[in-house]
């Protein structure tokens, strides 16, 4: 089951969907939920003799199985534009149809129109599509939900657990305070690997290891860059640090430490640095470790190799790095080979010429010998 208008804000800076579909299509934005989709289902195609598919019409799921040349069947069909009253029923009719595993995807409002009819025995799997993803439902990116329900499929044994499905106001979120509350748990596979944490409230770090940061920032910026400034808690901090009025959930351009311009788009920013030296700072979410796909479309693929893999400077306190618990921080473009080229080891600034180096990785990358948290240096 898809959310086809899952998503639609983030790229154009509205920083969620819900009530504001219009203006994010008036804005340029392009639908992502069918393509994450189909980078999910790819990882089935060779063992699709041993799935039977219940869909929903068009753009809910029907077109993306038919273009791959999955065998499936239509048990719901939706007219106009869809709704949340679609998704509960398009559910609701999967589950009658008795299905093993309930896979939708969309964001946190779509988990919570799921968590509305699914019975707690039904067990689900979201594909990460929406904007912001607070919720405990979703593989860390479309291809990990695939290897998780392609290991499912092969008969790996996994146990099911509970997931918390999360959400914030988002009308208070496009003002820059982030309310989340727990709206309840789904059954999902247990794959700590595959499956995303529950993104962790509050401040990460203290206002000590914040100055070390910005000390750090400070020295070595060269006024002759673009600096992009990635959303979140400790790049808001670094930026009033140096008293730059920067926005918490949005992304935005430095020059010569002065504000240039606030909460740019993605089109927005490709044509401001199109030809200039820029470099991006960036943040990984606490608890989940993300450094792109979460909050951050802004940061589209075509931007992040504009800015290369060497000029993306990533800031955290390493009490938010010892909460990954040595799981990697993930990569989630959207950009399956960009995915791959930013993989590896990456240095993450922790305070005032203090580095640690930290592998960066989705689990369908992972190899067995890969590095962990190092000391400092």
């Amino acid at each position: 089951m898809i959310n086809p208008i899952a998503g639609l804000g983030g790229a154009v800076a509205l920083k969620g969907t819900d009530g504001v579909v219009q203006q994010a299509l008036e804005r340029g934005a392009t639908p992502q939920a069918e393509l994450r989709t189909e980078t999910a289902l790819r990882e089935l195609l060779d063992c699709q003799h041993q799935l039977q598919i219940f869909t929903a019409s068009a753009q809910m799921g029907a077109d993306v199985c038919a273009k791959l040349g999955f065998d499936h069947q239509v048990v719901y069909h939706y007219q106009g534009e869809t709704s949340a009253e679609d998704t509960q029923r398009a559910v609701q009719t999967c589950i009658d149809e008795g299905v093993d595993i309930l896979v939708f995807a969309g964001g946190d409002g779509t988990a919570r129109d799921v968590l509305k009819v699914v019975p707690e025995s039904q067990c689900c799997l979201g594909i990460p599509a929406g904007c912001k993803i607070h919720s405990g439902v979703y593989g860390v990116s479309p291809k990990a939900t695939g290897a998780l329900l392609r290991k499912l499929i092969e008969g790996s044994m996994l146990s099911l657990r509970a997931g918390d499905v999360m959400d914030i106001d988002e009308q208070a979120f496009r003002a820059g305070t982030v309310r989340a509350r727990n709206f309840g748990e789904m059954s999902i596979p247990d794959d700590l690997s595959y499956v995303q944490a529950v993104k962790q409230g509050g401040r990460e770090s203290d206002e000590l290891v914040i100055a070390d940061i910005a000390a750090e920032i400070d020295e070595n910026m060269d006024p002759d860059t673009w600096y992009i400034i990635g959303s979140g808690g400790t790049t808001i901090g670094v930026m009033q640090e140096l008293s730059l009025q920067c926005t918490l959930l949005g992304v935005d351009l430095i020059k010569d430490h002065t504000v240039v311009l606030n909460d740019l788009t993605a089109n927005q920013l490709l044509e401001k640095i199109s030809r200039e030296k820029v470099k991006l700072l960036i943040t990984p979410i606490g608890g989940q470790g993300h450094l792109f796909g979460r909050g951050n479309q802004q940061l589209s693929p075509e931007l992040i190799k504009r800015v290369g893999r060497d000029n993306i400077l990533v800031v955290a306190s390493k009490t938010k790095l010892n909460s990954l618990h040595g799981r990697p921080l993930i990569v989630d473009t959207g950009d399956t080979l960009l995915d791959k080229e930013l993989s590896g080891v990456i240095k993450v600034i922790t305070g005032y010429r203090d580095y640690v180096m930290y592998r960066v990785s989705n689990p369908e990358y992972e190899v067995s010998d890969a590095p962990k948290l190092c000391k400092p240096c």
